[in-house]
């Protein structure tokens, strides 16, 4: 199900779980082993989420990578559409270059 304008993931790395646990940044790039200008660019909105990132994580919070990535191709492709809406792209279907031979 397609979310309305998701947020970023980072916003909710920083909402759901940094703030909550009264985390900072340079103290949770230090848990996740990375540093602490990459971890900041994900909370401010400014960097994706990698599967690696994801992993790390699901790790440090106990939940699922699948859930981070998830988060992240929901915010790609709200951010993706408007961009392509203009292209004229037809939709194609099963059988359509058997009849185009015929």
């Amino acid at each position: 199900m397609q979310m309305h304008n998701p947020p970023h993931p980072g916003a909710v790395l920083r909402g759901l779980y940094m703030e909550p646990l009264g985390l900072s940044v340079s103290g949770l790039a230090r848990t996740l082993g990375m540093s602490r200008k990459a971890l900041s660019q994900i909370v401010n909105g400014h960097a994706r989420i990698t599967p690696n990132i994801a992993v790390r994580l699901s790790r440090a919070f106990d939940n699922s990578p699948e859930g981070w990535m998830n988060l992240q191709a929901q915010y790609d492709l709200w951010q993706e559409r408007p961009r392509v809406r203009h292209l004229n792209i037809p939709v194609l279907h099963r059988g359509d270059s058997a009849r185009r031979r015929a």
